[in-house]
């Protein structure tokens, strides 16, 4: 009998190793128009224009109006965050957006960094270009194309840009300076949403990497959380000799050998690759994952199947905006901030830097078309999409943020990205990485950049 289990085993571990090896596939470039109507035989205009972003009057007496008319319903004795965003804290924020949040000087701080856009595949594609404003002799900045999720945007990185384009002006050395782009995902903020269905994350990818060929750079570095994470990934599937490297703060990265490895971890997980850090972060799994991603997965469940519907009513009302948007800026910075009335928003970001995000949404009108990007991607259902299923063959590295949605071994981004060079655990941080803890991400990324330069 025992010979015969082992012979099975054996002869299971050579089936899985057959149809797992890595094959270094990539993604077909192939096009796309994503603009309204037909696509024009004229040749598209590439010009890459400035742009500004600007408010009026007339744009903030109309948010004022709406929140004059905000109904207040009081939430439940001792609710905290549990049943969402508390209404009594919402009182507050409100109250500081109508009477104090300047828009007009949040304006002037978006516009310190310089902003353009170019026409690609239809849309107009929105981008900051930070550039350094010093070089140490004989040297040329790093290209490195930073992309955000939902519901953040392409603010998120103003913390973490003068990091990485002048690090010596804030505290670090100059072996690593990067000259940083950071477009909008289509469909939100100031990039044009897509007309057409079946916009999604590949299609994103490949237009980011005509943006990147339009601004002059054959190769770069890219970085990504949420959306980004994947768009990021996409982009090295797509083109992985024109990416130098890729640098995640989380990974979709669920196949069969993570879902073995999770149920099987707590009690054989040295055996399957964990450490002592991911079993501490994942178990006991009935509440760190299971019953975490119940409590914070529903938005997507309604934004997987109709996003349009919930949509009207957050592009009609700035009060219901901000709480669905700032809901996910509490218990996705820490689920534990659900047990706190304020949710916790304060203790990691200021009212004006999370208002500020809020109103990229608002006053450009793209919550419907950002939503509308989950049905794009998941709507048909989990591993139906080809790269999903394929690995990334572009050195890699990790920031392992310990109040992530979902905590990511080691071992499970080795899986799907076999040239994982550099894994790291950060002591804090959550989702919002660059947002929340720019030093740390910005310390990480140098440290990939130091670790691939050396091989």
């Amino acid at each position: 009998m025992w010979l015969e289990i082992l012979l099975t085993s054996v002869l299971g571990f050579a089936i899985y190793w057959f149809i797992s090896r890595d094959k270094e596939e990539t993604l077909p470039l192939e096009d796309g128009w994503w603009g309204p109507g037909t696509r024009s035989a004229a040749r598209e205009d590439d010009s890459i224009r400035p742009f500004k972003v600007e408010t009026s009057d007339e744009e903030i007496h109309d948010l004022h109006q709406r929140i004059d008319k905000f109904r207040f319903t009081p939430p439940l004795e001792d609710s905290c965050f549990h049943y969402g965003f508390n209404s009594n804290y919402l009182k507050k924020v409100i109250s500081y957006w109508r009477n104090e949040f300047d828009w007009k000087k949040q304006v002037e701080i978006l516009n310190r960094y310089p902003h353009f856009k170019t026409k690609i595949e239809g849309l107009d594609i929105h981008f900051i270009h930070v550039k350094p404003p010093q070089l140490p002799a004989g040297r040329t900045p790093k290209p490195l194309l930073m992309v955000h999720g939902w519901p953040g945007s392409f603010y998120e990185f103003y913390k973490i840009i003068p990091l990485l384009t002048d690090p010596k002006n804030h505290g670090l050395s100059d072996e690593h300076v990067f000259e940083v782009i950071c477009p909008s995902i289509p469909g939100y903020g100031f990039s044009e949403a897509s007309s057409k269905k079946g916009f999604n994350s590949v299609a994103t990818a490949r237009i980011f990497y005509k943006l990147m060929l339009r601004l002059g750079f054959q190769e770069f570095y890219i970085q990504g959380g949420d959306w980004g994470s994947l768009i990021c990934t996409n982009m090295a599937q797509l083109v992985p000799s024109h990416v130098k490297g890729l640098h995640l703060n989380m990974a979709l990265v669920l196949s069969n050998f993570s879902t073995l490895t999770l149920l099987l971890g707590q009690r054989f997980g040295r055996f399957l690759g964990l450490t002592e850090r991911d079993v501490e972060l994942l178990y006991p799994v009935k509440e760190k994952v299971f019953y975490s991603l119940m409590r914070e997965s529903g938005y997507m469940h309604i934004q997987c199947t109709k996003p349009d519907t919930v949509g009207s009513a957050l592009n009609d009302s700035p009060v219901g905006l901000a709480a669905y948007i700032l809901e996910k800026f509490s218990t996705w910075t820490n689920t534990e901030f659900r047990y706190l009335e304020d949710g916790g928003l304060e203790r990691k970001f200021s009212l004006d830097d999370l208002l500020t995000n809020v109103m990229l949404y608002w006053t450009t009108g793209t919550i419907i078309s950002s939503q509308r990007f989950y049905k794009e991607n998941l709507g048909q259902g989990w591993m139906t999409q080809k790269h999903e299923r394929m690995k990334v063959y572009v050195p890699t590295g990790f920031s392992a943020f310990p109040f992530e949605l979902l905590h990511t071994p080691e071992k499970w981004v080795r899986f799907k990205y076999p040239k994982l060079i550099s894994y790291s655990y950060m002591v804090r941080g959550g989702h919002f990485a660059a947002f929340e803890e720019p030093e740390l991400l910005a310390q990480d990324i140098r440290k990939f950049l130091s670790v691939l330069e050396r091989q």
